[in-house]
């Protein structure tokens, strides 16, 4: 019989049924026998022998409850949460909670022992230097524990820096003899096919490195939730604008009025450094009624001004100059593939441009399409 640290060894999540089968002449019938290996997800892996057959093995599934252990599962839980945070800091991660022969990949790398992981590890830090956050932890098999983070890395090697973002889950597999993880795999919202190695995967990581201009100024802060392959989700914070009526959506009417606020056309006379995007909103589902946005610092008064509460945002990002007719495209599309997940998009939008056209080439320029949701589950 196969133990449970040698399944942990070279399965990272349970398989649809699989049947092995040898032949060989028998006098006599065998009495049907079976053993169970325990494994993830209340499962349970049978050897059988087929009566028709002296040696015949039938490899499946079924079900099982779990089986009693000692395993503190709940306490792995909390341990992840204090211990992923320090994933890429100076503390690292406590090695001594994995196997040695731990099973580690994700699309585009894989390493089979913890020094190969933490290697790992060390050169992504060295690259990209990545932020990482991590959204929760929850137990999701008798000897599997789900995490769901976000991971932002620039690429520092290029001069533009450019900005990679990744979201996901990783499945974490204990051994149950030793309690220390045996196995980790990634698996990234933005593709379909997450197996190593994966071509979507590298596509994905080649895409993201294409130049946009960023200008070093003041902007809405937010969180990257979740990126798909078509869009990200953010949690914004509270901002301020000072707005004007304008005409288009990719029009720039109004935008006088608003930068005349900033430049000192106040009641306190008082320049304000200039912030980025711009922001066009649209309050209709026909995109006609229209203001032009321009974000103050949060601290400023705000009287006179709007609140933008912050919440929930599907945004797609795109280069060029941004005209009504392409404006309208990327918002119909944005929209679409939000239903088709089953999101909730809420009317109208906003498109936010970062860039003077004055001053930057078409190809870098930096657009984004906003579109607020109702509601929005980061399960």
């Amino acid at each position: 019989m196969m133990a449970n640290t040698q399944l942990c060894q070279y399965i990272f999540r349970p398989i649809p049924s699989v049947r092995l089968i040898s032949h060989r002449p028998s006098p006599t019938p065998i009495k049907p026998t079976r053993l169970s290996l325990h494994f993830f997800k209340g499962k349970s892996y049978a050897l059988q022998a087929d009566k028709n057959f002296k040696w015949a093995i039938a490899l499946s599934l079924v079900d099982q409850s779990p089986p009693k252990s000692t395993l503190d599962v709940e306490r792995l839980v909390g341990f992840l949460y204090d211990d992923l945070p320090h994933l890429f800091d100076d503390q690292g991660i406590d090695r001594t909670a994995y196997d040695e022969r731990v099973k580690f990949r994700d699309p585009i790398t894989k390493h089979d022992t913890i020094s190969g992981y933490l290697l790992n590890i060390a050169l992504l830090k060295t690259l990209f230097r990545p932020e990482f956050q991590l959204h929760w932890v929850k137990q999701t098999g008798p000897y599997e524990i789900t995490t769901r983070w976000t991971m932002i890395m620039r690429f520092i090697l290029l001069p533009w820096k450019p900005e990679l973002v990744f979201t996901g889950t990783s499945i974490m597999g204990i051994n149950p003899e030793t309690g220390k993880f045996c196995s980790h795999a990634d698996f990234w919202d933005s593709i379909k096919q997450n197996d190593y190695f994966s071509p979507e995967g590298l596509w994905d990581v080649l895409k993201q490195l294409r130049i946009y201009k960023t200008p070093d100024l003041e902007t809405p802060k937010y969180q990257i939730l979740k990126r798909t392959a078509d869009y990200e989700v953010r949690k914004y914070a509270p901002f301020i604008v000072v707005e004007a009526n304008g005409d288009k959506l990719a029009g720039s009417t109004g935008f006088n009025d608003v930068t005349g606020y900033i430049f000192g056309k106040n009641s306190r006379s008082e320049k304000i450094p200039m912030t980025t995007p711009v922001f066009t909103q649209a309050f209709d589902a026909e995109l006609s009624k229209v203001s032009i946005q321009v974000v103050l610092p949060l601290e400023k008064d705000i009287r006179s001004l709007r609140k933008v509460e912050g919440g929930i945002a599907a945004v797609l990002k795109f280069s060029g100059r941004a005209s009504e007719e392409i404006v309208k495209e990327k918002e119909k599309l944005l929209r679409s593939s939000l239903i088709n997940d089953g999101l909730k998009p809420k009317t109208g939008c906003l498109l936010a441009r970062y860039n003077d056209p004055g001053r930057t080439w078409s190809f870098i320029m930096r657009n984004e399409m906003l579109i607020w949701l109702e509601e929005f589950t980061l399960d």
